[in-house]
């Protein structure tokens, strides 16, 4: 199996009081971090109500976040394709990934909030069927085929874009949440999905069943879905301590689900939390929490117990959040490219195997010693110069120094 990608998922989720340029412009600047740290994918959202999501369109994000990136794979997470028409969303995923070098991504959705739909004044019970109708035509009209089509909700007529994607082959992936739709479609289609409901206890236990759908959907319609194309959500905030985690991340967590998941979005079963420390272990330190509050090795641990349980998946992607201050919470990122990576990737096997082999072989290597040690005893200055090295604490001893203490007494004997 390819090495697991690391990627970020902003919805974004920001909470309310903060100029929302400066947050933009945040949210370009962690884009760019990331970049340069080396991380796989970033994805941005749509959404269109709530005051905690603002960003409407994320091609047009996207784009700005591909001149200040190089590398980095840019997501679409995800366009809500009942709210617009078809040939539309083609045409600015088409141009997103000419202007971006062909890093596109192109997610889907049917539309997360309520609130949205209904103000665009559509039918939630169409949204799940439309999404299915629209991503078999942009696949068409990705292929060059020249489409006409009649539906409910658009129409097209001998319609062929005049411009393709630079990609050879463009990424689609679709959103599964609770239903089992978004995993269907991935089968039917034969393309990637984006678990985002897997940020919660009851979707990370649920994840093997929703694969499942995928590989049934996919077995009915002819196609395959492989693991390295699906993606999972999970969320952190990490530090050098569980301490300073906890102590960092509790306020602004305990704000988030207070004031949005409970105070905004009024999610069924959610209760405010109390207090930071409340927040904390309620999140964190249950049984099936859905985050990890703690250190890298607590990362490093919870993503392969996740995987394992999960059958595998290709990328990993944490979930974007203000839960700390900005420093600390670029400080999250940065732990998490510099420790867990290289640990989930096995970067660190070789440096521990050959450190150990040292320890292990000492013995191997006292010829070195002994090479220059017959060189400076025959040399009485030599010998001299380097014991008032020694004795005076020279900012790095040579690896092949040797103790010239014992050699004096071995050639007493």
């Amino acid at each position: 199996m390819a090495r697991l990608k690391f990627g970020a998922f902003i919805a974004p989720h920001h909470p309310i009081g903060e100029h929302p340029m400066l947050q933009m412009r945040s949210d370009i600047q962690l884009a760019k971090h990331l970049d340069e740290l080396g991380f796989d994918e970033f994805w941005v959202g749509e959404h269109h109500s709530t005051g905690w999501e603002v960003i409407a369109s994320p091609e047009l994000f996207l784009a700005a976040v591909g001149e200040q990136t190089q590398r980095i794979r840019l997501g679409t997470g995800v366009v809500s394709l009942p709210y617009h028409h078809p040939f539309n969303v083609a045409q600015r995923i088409v141009q997103l990934d000419h202007m971006t070098r062909g890093r596109v991504i192109f997610g889907t959705g049917p539309g997360a909030l309520p609130s949205d739909a209904y103000m665009l004044g559509i039918d939630p019970m169409t949204q799940r069927d439309r999404q299915d109708e629209a991503i078999g035509v942009i696949r068409r009209l990705f292929a060059g085929e020249r489409v006409t089509h009649e539906s409910d909700w658009f129409t097209l007529r001998d319609a062929r874009l005049q411009l393709f994607p630079l990609q050879e082959e463009m990424p689609f992936v679709v959103a599964s949440s609770i239903s089992p739709s978004g995993m269907t479609l991935a089968g039917k289609y034969g393309i990637g999905a984006l678990s985002i409901g897997s940020n919660s206890e009851a979707g990370l236990a649920a994840l093997p069943t929703q694969w499942s759908f995928a590989e049934d959907a996919a077995a009915k319609s002819g196609n395959t879905v492989r693991r390295d194309d699906w993606r999972v959500l999970m969320s952190w905030h990490i530090a050098e301590t569980r301490e300073e985690a906890r102590a960092q991340a509790g306020a602004g967590l305990m704000k988030w689900h207070n004031e949005y998941t409970v105070g905004t979005l009024m999610r069924p079963g959610a209760q405010p939390f109390t207090s930071p420390d409340q927040a904390v272990d309620q999140t964190a330190f249950v049984d099936g929490a859905a985050a990890v509050i703690g250190t890298p090795d607590d990362l490093v641990a919870a993503i392969r117990k996740l995987h394992a349980s999960a059958g595998g998946f290709g990328t990993v992607l944490g979930f974007a959040h203000d839960w700390a201050n900005r420093e600390n919470t670029m400080r999250s990122w940065d732990l998490v490219a510099r420790y867990v990576i290289p640990e989930i990737h096995g970067l660190l096997e070789g440096y521990r195997t050959s450190r150990q082999y040292v320890i292990d072989h000492r013995e191997s290597f006292e010829r070195a010693g002994q090479a220059v040690l017959s060189k400076i005893m025959s040399h009485e200055g030599a010998a001299a110069a380097l014991k008032a090295g020694q004795e005076g604490g020279v900012a790095m001893r040579s690896p092949n120094a040797p103790d010239l203490n014992k050699a004096a007494e071995a050639l007493k004997n």
